[in-house]
């Protein structure tokens, strides 16, 4: 498969200051894959001698849709605060199933662990962070070490986990909700089809819960949970996995911001003085030295 890496100067204009980073874009981590197999680098304009720390950023779309380039001002904010941002695609429902997606985002991961060094990137400092359907790829990767192992990569490499407002954390615990609501309401509205994305398996709904793979000493990175209150599932499930990693011993913290929504959430993480933003430094901040 032929691709052209297009290196250019991404300028966002924020608090009435043009600023700028580099991107590099459509990378392929897999040799002569799916043309999802793909990944866009971000780094801060000016050079430095410094080895950087790595956000690895997955997006979100319901695992059926989204793009690696819905990532707002995370890139420019990042890059700025000493970050190398790595956004990523991956292959969707329903060309395959699940399991193969979530394999993706590892390789995706693996690849950044091996390479990321050549951008300026630190391969042992990385966070991992992701919306609404990449909350639940963040969270699942980063607790299930399963998948990364795959790609030779531990634990030992990450540095924090920072899931925005995902509702599956709990799979059966969500599709237990959404059907209990359409069994009392009825109507189509209230179907998630999160049965019918994960599998009708149930045993695969309890794997691809993050929830079931935190235990004590596996090296379990510390979690930020961004969540909108306003959504109870998205609530509910940020707290029960605040409670599940804690329980475990591994720090853990669950944010809501209100007057917000699904969208804006992850779309506002950037803006000068958002709530949910300044959580966000105050987390990445401590865990960023070498």
């Amino acid at each position: 498969m032929n691709r052209t890496l297009i290196t250019i100067f991404c300028f966002i204009a924020i608090a009435d200051v043009s600023v700028a980073q580099k991107l590099t874009a459509d990378i392929p981590y897999v040799q002569n894959g799916h043309e999802r197999h793909v990944l866009d680098i971000y780094t801060p304009e000016k050079a430095t001698d410094k080895i950087l720390p790595v956000m690895f950023w997955i997006h979100g779309g319901g695992w059926q849709q989204g793009d690696k380039t819905d990532v707002g001002l995370k890139p420019q904010v990042l890059t700025e605060r000493g970050f190398v941002f790595v956004s990523t695609n991956y292959r969707l429902l329903p060309d395959v199933e699940m399991d193969v997606l979530t394999h993706d985002v590892a390789k995706a991961f693996g690849w950044v662990h091996r390479n990321i060094a050549k951008y300026g990137g630190d391969p042992k400092r990385i966070f991992v962070g992701g919306h609404s359907a990449g909350a639940q790829l963040a969270a699942l990767i980063c607790t299930d070490d399963r998948y990364l192992k795959e790609e030779g990569v531990s634990f030992d490499v990450l540095r924090g986990c920072v899931p925005v407002d995902g509702d599956t954390y709990d799979i059966p615990k969500i599709i237990m909700t959404a059907e209990h609501r359409q069994t009392l309401y009825g109507g189509k509205m209230y179907t998630f089809g999160h049965r019918q994305k994960f599998g009708n398996d149930p045993e695969k709904h309890i794997d691809f819960s993050a929830v079931t793979h935190v235990a004590k000493d596996k090296g379990i990175p510390p979690f930020l949970l961004l969540y909108f209150p306003g959504n109870p599932d998205t609530r509910a499930q940020a707290r029960r996995l605040e409670a599940v990693l804690k329980e475990s011993q591994i720090p853990a913290r669950s944010y809501g911001k209100r007057d917000s929504n699904h969208s804006r959430l992850n779309n506002e993480l950037g803006k000068p003085d958002d709530p949910a933003t300044q959580e966000l430094y105050r987390f990445l901040d401590p865990l960023m030295a070498p």
